[in-house]
């Protein structure tokens, strides 16, 4: 289509669903969001769900990062777009970091795709601003507060859609968020706070884990147990004699997955040990291994997180094709919506369950929203939106999107009470659940 025929899309699917109707918070029929939870758990260890509730425990944000399934069902009886685009599908505060480009630039970006799907581009919107609403709360802010915080970052990806709508494919593609290029946007004092951020990003390497992670036993070097959070393979064998030789296959098959360069460096490494690792808040209980190999000597390593990737918690919802592995959706997700990917993000299947890999730390960062004051956090929330107006504009029809937000404040204001409403909810889940873990 033209452009002109794109921007008329949108503004059909603005007569479908008016931005107004996006302040409202749906409630499914039946509603359990407890249900729901447990549902998700039945293929987890269940030896690593008391870690999982005892996390999700802490508070009603921990509680909102591992409830994307609860949020992805209520959404989804409510009024929706025709408007898709690939969601990263968790797009909270905490799945937006620091790592590093292939060029060895620190970059700004969502960092999380376990449950990427196609879906409307609301979404991942709603949720954000969710997000911010929860994390103003922690942070003991009043509510216009917090509408302050929710307005700028609805606006700011509002704009930036806009502002995408209107450039070229390529530079498009070329837009990502160079965390430098942030620090000159600000004043002295968030400067200063972004750049030390940076500085331990860029400590957090495979050589740093390698170090913090590992020691040397009878002569051969070897993962640091730390149960129940990182388990040696050596300590799990028991009924499992096989499961080394599973995970070696599987890095061979993930190998076939990499581009012919990155086969090639992959190559120069050799593989030495491995252990479970329990990651993340939501994640707590799917399989995930860590993976030690070696280069040129001891001191050239490479850890590789491999994690177990399951269906969307979107699937139930959106119709969408379906993937003979859900490891190469994650990646396929994660390639389109971030500016730059890990060089070794790859898949495989191994056991009947699909897994998806990557680096444990390159490095890595995230910025901390309990430490954030109005201002920062405001900020930050601006940065996020255009950061995930990006990742949409790159999987969806940017100028369809554009023009369904318009130029006037409605949707700002639709998401501002959308937020607000369902932060209640997440406050009064988080309660529910405490009684019943």
């Amino acid at each position: 289509m033209t452009p002109d025929e794109r921007a008329a899309a949108g503004r059909h699917a603005l007569e479908e669903v008016p931005l107004e109707a996006h302040a409202e918070v749906p409630t499914p029929a039946g509603r359990d969001a407890n249900g729901v939870l447990a549902e998700q758990e039945q293929t987890r260890l269940p030896e690593l769900l008391p870690i999982r509730h005892e996390r999700m425990s802490t508070d009603p944000f921990a509680f909102y990062r591992a409830s994307a399934a609860v949020m992805a069902a209520d959404l989804a009886a409510g009024p929706s777009t025709s408007l898709r685009t690939q969601l990263c599908g968790d797009a909270h505060l905490a799945n937006f970091g620091m790592f590093a480009s292939p060029e060895r630039r620190l970059v700004f970006d969502l960092n999380d795709f376990d449950e990427t799907h196609p879906g409307p581009f609301e979404w991942d919107l709603k949720r954000l601003i969710a997000s911010l609403a929860l994390a103003g709360r922690a942070n003991g802010l009043k509510r216009k507060e917090r509408a302050v915080i929710s307005s700028a970052a609805a606006r700011a990806y509002r704009e930036a859609m806009a502002s995408f709508a209107a450039m070229g494919n390529l530079d498009l593609w070329y837009a990502h968020a160079d965390v430098e290029s942030l620090r000159s946007q600000l004043d002295k004092t968030r400067s200063k706070k972004v750049a030390a951020a940076g500085a331990k990003a860029r400590g957090r390497t495979s050589l740093q884990a390698f170090r913090k992670l590992t020691e040397v036993v009878d002569g051969k070097r070897r993962i640091v147990a730390d149960p129940p959070l990182l388990v040696p393979v050596r300590d799990i064998m028991q009924g499992e004699e096989d499961l080394e030789d599973q995970i070696r296959e599987l890095l061979d098959g993930y190998r076939d997955t990499l581009p012919e360069d990155r086969r090639r460096l992959f190559d120069g490494f050799t593989y030495v040990d491995m252990a479970r690792k329990v990651v993340g808040v939501g994640s707590v209980g799917t399989r995930c291994w860590i993976i030690l190999l070696t280069g040129r000597d001891d001191e050239d390593p490479l850890l590789l997180q491999v994690k177990e990737s399951g269906p969307s918690v979107l699937a139930d919802h959106i119709k969408a094709g379906e993937w003979d592995n859900h490891g190469r959706r994650v990646v396929a997700g994660q390639r389109l919506m971030q500016a730059h990917s890990d060089i070794f993000l790859g898949w495989q299947s191994y056991g009947g369950r699909d897994f998806y890999v990557r680096q444990l730390r390159d490095w890595k960062g995230t910025m901390e929203s309990s430490t954030f004051k109005p201002e920062g956090l405001r900020l930050y929330g601006e940065i996020c939106a255009w950061t995930l107006a990006r990742a949409h504009a790159r999987g969806g029809d940017r100028i369809a999107i554009a023009a369904y937000l318009g130029e006037s404040d409605a949707m700002d204001r639709a998401l501002v009470r959308f937020a607000e409403s369902y932060a209640d909810r997440t406050e009064s889940d988080h309660a529910a659940f405490k009684t019943t873990s």
